[in-house]
C-alpha cells in the first residue's frame, strides 16, 4: 500500500513539476515575443540605420537622440540648423537636412518658385557644410498641367543654378521620389524612371534622389528591381509599411529583409531611414524592431 501511495505522490510530483517547466518555458517565451526597447541591439554593420524626426514628434528632439543613440541609429533625417547642436551633442548625423523648401507642391518643376527656392537653397548649401553634413532634401513640386517634359526642363533651369554652389561644398540636393496615387496628388517625381531621368540631365554626382520605399510600392512596385537599376541615382532610402505607413512588420505587405539585402549588394553606403508612423503604444519598442528587421 505505501508503494502505491509513493508512486502516485511520485506521479503527482511530475505532473506538477511538468506543469510548472511548461508555464514557465511559456512565460519566457512571451517574454522573449515582448520587444523591450532597454536592451541594445547587436548591429551588423551592413545598413546604416537613420530615423526621420517627425514622425516620433511626441518626443522632443532631445528625448529622440537619447532613444535613438541606444538603438545603434546613427542619424536624424529631417531636421534643421536649429537642432544641428543637439544632434551634435549625441554624436548623431543630421542624415537628410531639410529647411530650404519651399513645400513639397511648390517646387523645381515650376520657375515661377525658382527665385525664392534659389534664394533659400543658396544660403542652406553653406550652412549644411559648415555643420559637416551632406544631404540637402529638395522637390520636384506639383504638376499643374505640366507635362514630363516640361517639369523636366524647369527642374534643370532651376537646379543648374545650384549644382556649381553644391559641387563647391560637397553637398547633395536630394530629390524624393512621392506617391502621387495616394498622399501627394498631383506630385511629379513620383516615379523611379523620371528621377533618374533628371538626373541623368543635371549629370552631376551632387544631384541625387531619395528613394522612398513605401511611395514607391504605392505608385510602381517591383522596388527591389527599381532599386537593382537605378541604384546610381539614389542617395538616401525611407521605409514605411504598406498599406498605412505603419510598422514595418508582418502586419503589411513588404518583405524588409529582402528589399535591404537588396540595397546592400548594390554597394550602397548611406543611410536608411525609418518614416513609419507608429501605432503601438510602446513607439520606441517599435523602432528598435524595424531597425532589427532592417539589420541584416
Amino acid at each position: 500500500m505505501a508503494s502505491k501511495i509513493n508512486r502516485r505522490n511520485a506521479l503527482k510530483n511530475i505532473v506538477a513539476g511538468t506543469a510548472a517547466v511548461g508555464v514557465s518555458s511559456g512565460l519566457s517565451a512571451l517574454a522573449m515575443d515582448k520587444p523591450e526597447s532597454n536592451e541594445p541591439l547587436r548591429l551588423k554593420g551592413n545598413i546604416n540605420h537613420a530615423v526621420c524626426r517627425w514622425c516620433f514628434s511626441s518626443f522632443d528632439v532631445e528625448a529622440l537622440c537619447v532613444e535613438a543613440k541606444k538603438i545603434g541609429i546613427k542619424g536624424i533625417d529631417l531636421v534643421g540648423p536649429k537642432d544641428w547642436p543637439t544632434l551634435k551633442k549625441h554624436g548623431l548625423e543630421s542624415t537628410m537636412c531639410n529647411g530650404a523648401e519651399i513645400n513639397l507642391v511648390d517646387g523645381f518643376n515650376d520657375e515661377k518658385f525658382h527665385e525664392k527656392l534659389i534664394k533659400n537653397y543658396t544660403e542652406m548649401i553653406p550652412l549644411v557644410a559648415a555643420a559637416g553634413y551632406k544631404n540637402l532634401i529638395c522637390f520636384s513640386g506639383n504638376r499643374r498641367g505640366k507635362d514630363d517634359e516640361t517639369g523636366w526642363n524647369n527642374c534643370v533651369k532651376g537646379l543648374k543654378q545650384l549644382i556649381p554652389l553644391a559641387e563647391k561644398h560637397n553637398v547633395v540636393l536630394v530629390m524624393e521620389l512621392l506617391n502621387s496615387k495616394l498622399n501627394h496628388k498631383d506630385y511629379q517625381c513620383d516615379r523611379t524612371s523620371w528621377g533618374a531621368e533628371l538626373c541623368k540631365r543635371l549629370g552631376s554626382e551632387n544631384f541625387k534622389l531619395l528613394y522612398d520605399i513605401y511611395h514607391m510600392q504605392i505608385d510602381e512596385g517591383d522596388v527591389i528591381r527599381n532599386i537593382r537599376d537605378y541604384h546610381q541615382y539614389i542617395a538616401h532610402y525611407h521605409t514605411a509599411g504598406v498599406p498605412g505607413r505603419n510598422e514595418i512588420d508582418d502586419t503589411q505587405e513588404l518583405y524588409y529583409p529582402a528589399i535591404m539585402k537588396a540595397i546592400a549588394e548594390t554597394g550602397f553606403k548611406g543611410y536608411v531611414a525609418q518614416e513609419f508612423i507608429p501605432k503601438h503604444a510602446d513607439k520606441i519598442a517599435s523602432l528598435k524592431k524595424a531597425v532589427e528587421i532592417c539589420d541584416i
